[in-house]
């Protein structure tokens, strides 16, 4: 008899066997009972790494679990806006090995409080491979198998905001556009309904701290393979019932679905890094922050090997919106580790009584001199800063009332210019600018007079740059009406186009010169005289 020959779709099909046996040996039925949809896909994408399958997506495993389960219920638990689809009747074996990523208190609230009482309850998973939620180096491969850190995943956890739910997602505007050849509008519909369900599995695997599960996911969906065959989209068969690949080529290049998946990303993003970076001056583990970072500087690398064979204008912002999220997980955890940092010179006595030592012999006098000739700033807003700083340092204030302070510093000096796309973001730039620069100032002089302080006023003036910078980034996004990460991940041809309408001026002395002369001395008088403020910007009509 001729061989038979194994096609992928074919091997689909021989492994169902393995999964319905799987799923027989950890489930089993149970009245008053209920288990999150997604707990048993992260459990399912596990299994599908320990034993090198191709794992189907989450609506083609549900109809698995339902075929293996007749009569399973769904319902939709929890409270308003933070509710997930439970399997109702269902419930982990107590032979199962499953139940060691699941701590007692996990496994108690799974199996016996009545469904009715349940919030959002997750499992803490292990693939080997991770330490502590962090990816290790690509010379090190994932190994097959489940280890046990339930304890100090929980311990993680309560560093995070695990109760966040994922936003809706906003309309797809077509804009009059026509649908691409052979598209339909329930091809879209179709594209819509799996990023939702394929963004709502990558929220669920990084509450649970299951970073290299988000490039089986992005490979799932985008029916990553390393050949172009036709034949090796049988893998993926659910999402090639759903939405066969090449539709989802062909609106992977329509401009209108591009948009709405960016739009899409940006929301996922910003929902993770609150989720994640919660408060980003609390303390948080060593451990996590690097796991954190280990996870941000493998994203871009895992998002484009997994959209092999997609369209380049969608992997182009793919990637791009990435990258924000990326830079921003890096940023806040740096920020993080400053204000850690900062929180124990802020509380040393004899540091801060150093530097109120030290900041008594600035000659600020001198230092607004220099600065006003870049900065143009009123000397009245620079004493003012100038005594509230040594006073706030003065009173021995925690790192959360500095926090405070430099919130109002910026509410002050940004209130007069209007929350409108284009101003209010160019005001906000020039301010950090000025900010940036005068402390320089301030800086330099104290390491000219080599202050005993240097080293706590170096750091503080990091931090606080920084804290700045997370301000008035959160301010721009506010007076835009978009995400901050939607902000930060704005391609530069939009940035300059907001540039048009705001330029920036610097102090003149050409009242003292003559038409076409030039003058290479610091306009020092004038500067200190002029009544413009912090910010001097001319809106051109």
């Amino acid at each position: 008899a001729p061989a038979t020959v194994i096609t992928p779709l074919l091997f689909v099909h021989l492994s169902l066997p393995l999964q319905v046996q799987w799923l027989l040996d950890n489930y089993e039925g149970a009245e008053g009972v209920s288990l999150p949809r997604c707990t048993l896909y992260c459990h399912y994408l596990l299994h599908c790494q320990d034993h090198k399958l191709e794992p189907v997506n989450a609506a083609s495993f549900g109809k698995l679990i339902r075929s293996v389960f007749m009569g399973l219920r769904t319902r939709r638990l929890g409270t308003r806006g933070n509710s997930k689809y439970h399997y109702y009747g269902l419930r982990i074996k107590a032979t199962s090995s499953l139940l060691r990523l699941i701590d007692d208190h996990q496994h108690l609230a799974l199996r016996q409080q009545p469904f009715s009482q349940k919030n959002r309850v997750k499992p803490v998973l292990k693939v080997e491979g991770m330490s502590n939620g962090m990816s290790l180096g690509a010379g090190q491969q994932q190994g097959a198998g489940l280890s046990d850190i339930s304890a100090q995943v929980q311990q993680y956890q309560q560093f995070l905001d695990a109760s966040r739910a994922l936003p809706e997602f906003p309309e797809l505007d077509l804009q009059d556009r026509p649908l691409p050849d052979g598209i339909v509008p329930e091809h879209i519909a179709a594209f819509q309904q799996l990023y939702r369900e394929h963004c709502e599995a990558i929220l669920d695997v990084m509450v649970n701290l299951q970073f290299t599960l988000v490039e089986t996911l992005w490979k799932t969906f985008w029916r990553f393979s390393e050949s172009i065959d036709a034949d090796t989209l049988g893998v993926h068969g659910e999402s090639e019932e759903r939405l066969p690949k090449w539709y989802l080529v062909v609106l992977c290049k329509y401009q209108p679905v591009v948009h709405w998946t960016r739009d899409c990303d940006n929301t996922l993003y910003q929902t993770l890094v609150e989720i994640l970076i919660p408060d980003v001056l609390r303390p948080i583990p060593s451990a996590l922050t690097q796991a954190i970072r280990n996870f941000a500087k493998s994203l871009e690398s895992w998002l484009t090997s997994a959209m092999m064979n997609i369209p380049e204008e969608m992997v182009r912002m793919k990637v791009m919106c990435a990258g924000a999220f990326a830079q921003t997980l890096r940023r806040y955890t740096s920020l993080n580790h400053l204000a850690q940092a900062a929180r124990a010179v802020l509380q040393n006595t004899a540091q801060i009584n150093q530097m109120l030592s030290d900041l008594n012999r600035v000659d600020f006098t001198n230092v607004q001199e220099q600065a006003s000739w870049v900065c143009g700033c009123e000397d009245g807003v620079i004493q003012r800063l100038e005594q509230d700083f040594k006073q706030t340092l003065q009173q021995h204030n925690s790192l959360e009332q500095w926090a405070a302070w430099l919130d109002g510093v910026v509410s002050q000096v940004l209130k007069p210019y209007p929350h409108s796309p284009a101003a209010f973001p160019q005001a906000a730039k020039l301010f950090l600018l000025r900010w940036s620069f005068y402390s320089s100032m301030v800086i330099r002089d104290l390491t000219l007079r080599s202050a005993a302080s240097f080293g706590s006023f170096h750091l503080i003036r990091l931090l606080y740059d920084e804290y700045m910078y997370y301000l008035v980034e959160h301010r721009v996004a506010q007076a835009k009406g978009e995400t901050p990460i939607a902000v930060m991940g704005e391609e530069e041809d939009e940035e300059e186009s907001d540039e048009e309408g705001v330029e920036m001026t610097v102090p003149s002395n050409a009242a003292g010169l003559g038409e076409g002369e030039e003058s290479l001395e610091p306009p020092i008088k004038l500067a200190r005289t002029d009544p413009r403020g912090l910010f001097n910007t001319t809106h051109t009509e």
